[in-house]
């Protein structure tokens, strides 16, 4: 295993300041899609939200980052993986920097993960796992490492969809190779930091939790959840959750001190305590809901964890044939309501509501309430999409295979 001195107690908080009101990274602020974003409407308008700007784009899966005044995405087109900064006020283009030739793949072309900003630095991570770190105000690449070459890994069937996370001066993403299933570089050089675990990769993004008493990096791969040590990615914990096809997509998340993951594929869902000994963790299921007649099984998206309660998707049967959208206690696993056959799509929650997209292109804007579904609105607003939206300073952000677009969405 690859140690960086470098990273040391750096990586286990993330210390640098973000500007109010970004979003900075897939599932936002604090990687679990929950914005602290307050004064958005109440009440659906006449027409839906306003659209204050609408620009081409290009075919990807990514989502859009926004960070002091610029919105990132990848997008694919000219024959090549592009890494595109527009103007978040108007939707101009700042600037766009090639990465990699085009990817094609059966599951959908194009790039797919969201890229991340840090200060002046932004990252990405293409459909072929080519991660590249360029200047946020130019587009200038500083460095680039093709990490399945370096590491002899294996693309995944799916294409490589981890979206980059930073933590302090790492750039952690799951590439799936012998030794190599999690790896992080140095923000600055690009310099390989450490690499560690077996596992297959999935199509699940890390992310930073407070769990069993301590800052962990949490990676849910194409065979297990795992519990890192940030600093030096030394395995703490591993709880084995086999999903066909290695499709492990959504992001894990903390609940008072334990994690809940979830998949599709008629897999499921489970709460996962985790109990100290010495200086790793024993784990086990608080609460398990398996199978075609699990409470919650997330495909894609990433459930919106409100309160103490789960809200998401429960796609059913092989590749989500058919989907609900759902509430779950978080202590117990009990399903508290569903609003039946309601269709594939994704989400994020701000202000008491959520902001869903639907693979049909609406914008549906509903209550996070356990007393049952509330929808305040629709209105299709792109063509066919996965992306969830993002949210900055009142604007909502969505794209799909052509155009990127924001609607202001502020009472």
């Amino acid at each position: 295993m690859l140690r960086g001195s470098l990273l040391l107690a750096l990586i286990v908080s993330i210390a640098a300041p973000l500007v109010a009101g970004d979003w900075p990274q897939f599932l936002g602020p604090q990687r679990n899609g929950l914005s602290d974003e307050t004064g958005l409407l109440d009440a659906w308008p006449a027409n839906g939200p306003a659209e204050v700007w609408r620009v081409p784009g290009g075919v990807g899966m990514s989502g859009i980052a926004v960070s002091e005044g610029r919105a990132f995405t990848l997008v694919q087109t000219e024959g090549r993986q592009w890494l595109l900064a527009l103007d978040a006020a108007k939707g101009n283009t700042l600037w766009r920097t090639p990465l990699a030739p085009e990817y094609e793949n059966s599951m959908g072309n194009g790039p797919r993960a969201t890229p991340a900003v840090r200060g002046d630095r932004v990252v990405a991570f293409t459909g072929e796992g080519i991660l590249a770190c360029a200047d946020v105000k130019s587009g200038e690449i500083h460095w680039k490492r093709d990490t399945l070459q370096e590491f002899k890994g294996k693309e995944a069937d799916y294409g490589m969809a981890c979206s980059p996370l930073i933590a302090e001066n790492a750039v952690i993403v799951t590439i799936g190779a012998p030794g190599a299933c999690v790896v992080a570089y140095a923000l600055d050089s690009g310099k390989p930091l450490w690499n560690t675990g077996d596992d297959r990769t999935g199509y699940s993004s890390p992310a930073l939790l407070e769990v069993g008493g301590r800052r962990q990096l949490v990676v849910y791969t194409g065979s297990s959840a795992l519990g890192l040590d940030p600093e030096q990615g030394e395995i703490l914990w591993r709880f084995p959750y086999v999903t066909d096809y290695d499709c492990n997509i959504a992001t894990p998340l903390a609940h008072k001190g334990q994690v809940f993951i979830s998949s599709g594929e008629n897999r499921g869902c489970a709460l996962l305590k985790l109990t100290p000994d010495g200086t790793k963790f024993n784990v086990a299921a608080a609460w398990g809901s398996h199978g075609p007649r699990s409470v919650l099984r997330n495909e894609w998206q990433t459930s919106m964890l409100i309160d103490g309660h789960l809200y998401g998707f429960d796609n059913v049967g092989s590749a989500g044939a058919v989907s609900h959208f759902t509430c779950v206690n978080a202590d117990t696993g009990k399903a508290i309501w569903q609003q039946p056959r309601f269709g594939k799509g994704n989400l994020i929650a701000a202000d008491g509501k959520l902001w869903i997209t639907t693979m049909k292109g609406e914008l549906v804007v509903a209550r996070a309430t356990t007393a049952g579904y509330e929808e305040l609105g629709r209105k299709v607003v792109i063509q066919e999409t996965r992306q969830m939206p993002s949210l900055a300073e009142g604007k909502l952000y969505l794209r799909d295979g052509a155009e990127v677009v924001c609607l202001d969405v502020r009472r």
